[in-house]
């Protein structure tokens, strides 16, 4: 599994999200929604903090983390985090593990 932030959504967080000290960004899966992969469930965001990490890392200061208990969503998959420019807000696209 692989997660890429881009520069642009970067910014994104960095300009919206407040993140006390050992915080970071949790993504998540969630009932409600769909992704490329997944029907009926899509990609939730968090501030948290990091415990059972499967993975994890900080760019620019920013820590971004997926939890163990989030295996089930994110196994097998890559993730690009990104910034829908019409929505103004993070997109989140999936492909199939390099």
């Amino acid at each position: 599994m692989k997660v890429t932030v881009t520069p642009k959504v970067l910014e994104w967080f960095k300009k919206e999200i407040v993140l006390e000290p050992g915080q970071g960004i949790r993504f998540f899966g969630k009932v409600y929604g769909s992704t490329q992969v997944h029907e009926g469930f899509s990609v939730g965001m968090s501030v948290d903090l990091p415990e059972r990490v499967m993975f994890q890392e900080t760019i620019d200061g920013v820590l971004f983390f997926i939890d163990k208990n989030d295996d089930w969503f994110f196994r097998g998959y890559d993730v690009v985090v990104d910034y829908d420019e019409e929505l103004h807000e993070p997109t989140y696209i999936f492909s199939e593990e390099a």
